[in-house]
């Protein structure tokens, strides 16, 4: 009896160590898969809407110093009593003094609450990454357009999932977040753009692949350029009312 109660207690050890062992196997595995790195540390607005600790801001309702025409000459547009940006037709676009590549932007329009014009005259402005890549900018609500050129678009090249827009006179908001396409030495495309849009908190656009500069007519093509070029905000030309902005800013990717 003595006998087998001791074979029992040795069976019952063995079990135990080789349970422990498996246990230590299991946990140094699992180390192997552990990333200990220093995470960058990024204090965030009090909401969505505000600039994170590492964002630059460019507009904020005081001023225009981020600001130039393609010129150089200081930019156009006016700041009206409640600090939006509004467009004045005809004084050209706004380019930023910095240059920019991969990047999340916030930035936040409202279409003019007196309609005027309609389809591609209505409320038309565009947000261009690197002053090449044009996410559309326009009056969307109730306003039939071409599919690819509405709020939203990679402009004449992808169509929003939805259609996001508020009423106009309401603040919209563009979140984006863009990757700048990459070029080898000879000139050849190596990785292409990418760009993600969120409408007023909608996912319209999915990382989706930009085929190359936008155009009105000129079906889109890569050629090499710098790694980060400016920011453009389009002064359309329509006879529409003008478009405003607000809170505008970017973090670089």
């Amino acid at each position: 009896m003595k006998k087998q109660l001791l074979i029992l207690a040795c069976f019952v050890m063995n079990v135990s160590v080789t349970q422990a062992q498996k246990k230590l196997n299991i946990d140094s595995l699992a180390q192997l898969l552990e990333v200990w790195v220093e995470v960058p540390v990024v204090t965030p607005g009090k909401t969505n809407q505000e600039a994170p600790s590492d964002a630059i801001v460019l507009y904020n309702g005081h001023g225009l110093d981020a600001f130039h025409k393609k010129d150089g000459s200081p930019a156009g547009w006016r700041i009206d009593a409640e600090g939006a940006l509004t467009d004045i037709k005809g004084a050209g676009d706004l380019i930023t003094k910095e240059a920019f590549g991969s990047c999340q932007l916030h930035i936040e329009f409202r279409e003019p609450a007196e309609i005027k014009g309609s389809g591609q005259a209505r409320g038309n402005s565009g947000v261009y990454l690197m002053g090449k890549y044009e996410i559309q900018v326009l009056d969307s609500y109730n306003n039939p357009t071409y599919s690819n050129g509405q709020a939203g678009a990679v402009y004449k090249q992808y169509v929003p999932l939805v259609n996001a827009s508020r009423p106009p006179g309401e603040w919209q908001a563009y979140d984006i977040i863009f990757t700048a396409p990459q070029f080898k030495e000879n000139g050849d495309l190596e990785s292409p753009a990418r760009v993600t849009v969120i409408h007023n908190g909608v996912l319209i656009q999915n990382n989706v692949t930009i085929l190359g500069p936008t155009d009105w007519v000129m079906k889109p093509k890569y050629a090499k350029h710098a790694s980060k070029l400016p920011l453009l905000l389009q002064d359309h030309g329509d006879d529409g009312n003008p478009i405003s902005y607000r809170n505008i800013w970017i973090r670089n990717l």
